[in-house]
């Protein structure tokens, strides 16, 4: 009872992702997905984090000083402590190196000057010993730029209390990444992999040809047979700026260092992942690609003669168009999907031709609105470079349909390429374009007149003080302040959404059923008040999605999942509005429809 009961309750706040619909057992490892910290990128990160220099008023501060999740905000903090009796002349080198290099580069944020010392990082060797790469003319501008770096970290892991403390570093970095990191990394892949009904190809087998010199005038040639493993890691990284992403493609390990506050799903990280699925698909595939290479690099040209910064590799464009078009279709798949679960339903409670018909028009019009939004989203991609974004999205139409693995669509979706067919199909959908657009500046504002500044909003301001109380557990006490918050302010859905989360999560800790239940009931009588306000005056599209979503699940709890799935069809109408619950509502109501 109280195991599920946790689980219903961490599915009701507003950062999680439980992973519903994926399959019990799945694992991530099987796949070639690993989440864990890197401990050079640690170093590194840390070593940053010692620079200091003097502000206008003669006060010492940070050089580096970028916005973090809050666990990172703590861990930068004990971190600080921690240095506090680092040696003075290794921190002033430390410095002087962080002070010039932003000198250097006045026109990036702090967050953009910390990716190139995150590349810098998988160049070294392992920790403890750190060591420059053996070649570096290969390395990248911005990396030579940080590479002089190096030297000083290898000199403050050896002499600070970092390298004594990494142990305790790494238990709070697999803390934050058990949090969000692991489930929704869990619910990303499988989704993607159960869309292309594929696996990622973990092994690359590599001929060495080898001579031996037999005689002066004979030499034998020997091929050899080499098996080489290929990784995703998922590198959880405190330090790393709140919603930063980075991806490193080191040969066969490919890298995504990211901050504990991401919600991958709904991420960058699907179209890193995808390419790590995609790219030996395309290599494998390459003398059939020779085949059709000058007609992509016809197109390739037509677009980089728009933007010359555009990568003239016909194979990398190639990937990277058949990535953007997975990404678009697997969630446009994936909405009509469930749109169209909805509907049957619908249509087999009702009776009569008419109100049948009116649930049919209902479905075309979200259908046509969808792939609106796909259509969008491929041209923002072909505006990029790439090319064949919209070739490859017609092509998964037959992967949708026919269920085989995308590695054996390959070679025909590439031999069915016609360049003459690809003219103008960019422009062809100008008026999706258009209708798209004009649907996300829709969305945009009725967000926007939902949601009120947090700097010029009391409300919010004590919200916020609330929630450090919420995160110390201390809901009692929570409960007390939001209840006398909400006597000044009893309009206020906010209000009314945190009381639901206070005694939800309370719920967690009451070991009797009877009143477990009853406190549950308070939490459902909240998450109810958010939707009746909602009914008077404006209330921010997100905050509904995530009372829909949350009341929904009570219901479930209560075993009542018709008035349940009525409720996640409500979430779903909303659609994918920032900070809602859109794919938690989706992934819940394919596990009931599946239950039924």
């Amino acid at each position: 009872m109280r195991s599920f009961v946790f689980l219903l309750l961490v599915s009701l706040l507003p950062s999680a992702a439980l992973a519903q619909n994926v399959p019990t057992g799945f694992d991530l490892s099987n796949h070639g997905v690993r989440i864990e910290p890197d401990k050079r990128v640690m170093a590194v990160l840390a070593t940053l984090e010692a620079a200091r220099t003097t502000d206008a008023a003669g006060n010492s501060v940070p050089v580096i000083n970028t916005p973090l999740s809050q666990q990172g905000a703590q861990f930068r903090e004990l971190l600080r402590s921690d240095l506090a009796a680092l040696n003075d002349d290794l921190r002033q080198k430390i410095s002087s190196f962080v002070i010039g290099h932003k000198r250097r580069n006045p026109d990036k944020t702090d967050a953009e000057l910390i990716s190139a010392f995150v590349s810098m990082a998988y160049a070294l060797s392992p920790a403890p010993e750190l060591a420059d790469p053996v070649v570096t003319n290969d390395l990248p501008g911005s990396l030579l730029d940080v590479l002089d770096f190096a030297p000083l970290v290898r000199d403050f892991y050896r002499r600070s209390s970092f390298a004594g403390n990494l142990p305790e570093y790494i238990r709070s970095y697999n803390s934050a990444a058990d949090a969000k990191i692991r489930n929704s990394a869990r619910e990303m892949v499988s989704e993607l992999l159960n869309y292309l009904h594929t696996r990622p190809q973990l092994i690359v087998i590599e001929r060495i040809t080898t001579e031996t010199q037999r005689t002066r005038k004979t030499t034998l040639k020997n091929v050899e047979l080499r098996e080489r493993e290929r990784k995703f890691n998922i590198v959880p990284e405190l330090l790393s700026p709140a919603g930063n992403i980075n991806f490193i493609n080191v040969k066969d390990d490919y890298y995504v260092v990211l901050s504990p506050d991401i919600d991958l799903v709904q991420s960058d990280v699907r179209r890193a992942f995808l390419q790590f699925v995609v790219d030996p698909i395309v290599l494998s595939n390459a003398k059939d690609i020779a085949t059709i290479r000058d007609g992509v690099k016809k197109i390739l040209d037509e677009r980089r003669a728009a933007n010359p910064s555009i990568s003239p590799d016909v194979y990398l464009t190639i990937s990277r168009s058949l990535v953007a078009a997975i990404d678009a279709k697997q969630l446009e798949h994936v909405k009509v999907r469930i749109a169209t679960d909805q509907a049957r339903a619908k249509i087999a409670q009702m009776g009569g031709s008419d109100p049948t018909k009116a649930v049919a028009a209902e479905l075309e019009l979200f259908k046509n609105q969808a792939a609106d939004e796909t259509y969008l989203r491929l041209s923002e991609d072909h505006e990029k470079g790439a090319v064949l974004a919209f070739y490859f999205a017609e092509q998964l139409k037959g992967v949708e349909e026919s269920g085989v693995d995308i590695a054996a669509a390959m070679r025909e979706m590439i031999l069915s390429f016609d360049p003459a067919k690809e003219a103008g199909r960019y422009d062809r959908y100008a008026d999706a374009r258009k209708r798209a657009l004009e649907a996300r500046e829709d969305r945009r504002k009725s967000i926007a007149a939902g949601t009120a500044a947090p700097a010029e909003n009391p409300v919010t301001n004590k919200l916020l003080e609330i929630q450090k109380v919420v995160e110390a557990k201390e809901y009692s006490k929570a409960e007390a302040d939001l209840k006398q918050l909400l006597k000044d302010n009893p309009s206020e859905p906010r209000v009314y959404y945190n009381l639901g989360r206070v005694a939800s999560l309370t719920a967690v800790d009451i070991a009797e059923p009877e009143q477990q239940a009853a406190k549950l009931l308070e939490a459902k009588v909240a998450y109810e008040n958010v939707i009746r306000v909602s009914q008077s005056q404006p209330v921010d599209p997100a905050l509904r999605s995530l009372a829909y979503v949350a009341l929904a699940k009570i219901y479930e709890f209560f075993d009542n999942k018709a008035y349940a799935m009525g409720l996640y069809d409500a979430a779903i109408k909303l659609d994918d509005v920032a900070g809602g619950a859109f794919k938690e509502a989706i992934a819940a109501k394919q596990r009931l429809l599946k239950e039924q």
